[in-house]
């Protein structure tokens, strides 16, 4: 597995990866409204080139196969940055490890551009891959949604 910046070209990928991961996590995914759906997707065209710029933003590459992405992006905290984990995917039947890998290559890129906090939700079943890099809780990381978007956004009330 090689882990590595992405370009343009692997867009299409990374839109299939991002949409294949939303109906995986949300099997009534294709039901929800079409906002709703662009609202949940984080691969628009602006989006994806954001990312592409950001210097944190990698994809885990298996053999011209895209596995998996982390989508990050370096924050100033007014004192000091962080660099801030936006989403973090990986496709059905990745190795193990290949959330352990994408968490590894952004910490390495914020540690190497001397930021020393990585902050970034973490679902579930990224809990043991981010645990083996060092992450640690500190409280729950909430969202609180607006408007219409309330009604249908993921998450688990707090």
């Amino acid at each position: 597995m090689m882990y590595r910046a992405f370009t343009s070209a692997d867009f299409d990928a990374l839109r299939a990866l991002d949409l294949a991961v939303q109906r995986r996590e949300d099997l009534a995914f294709d039901t929800l409204s079409e906002r709703e759906r662009e609202g949940r997707l984080r691969t628009s065209e602006a989006a994806l080139r954001f990312f592409e710029r950001s210097e944190h933003s990698f994809v885990a590459d298996d053999d011209g196969e895209l596995r998996g992405a982390i989508f990050a992006q370096s924050v100033w905290q007014g004192d000091r940055p962080i660099v801030l984990i936006v989403r973090l995917w990986t496709a059905q039947g990745a190795p193990e490890d290949t959330a352990r890998g994408l968490l590894k290559v952004c910490s390495k890129s914020a540690y190497d551009a001397a930021v020393y906090e990585v902050h970034g939700p973490v679902p579930a079943d990224l809990v043991d891959a981010a645990r083996e890099e060092g992450f640690v809780r500190i409280g729950a990381y909430g969202v609180r949604h607006m408007g219409t978007r309330r009604e249908t956004a993921p998450g688990e009330a707090l």
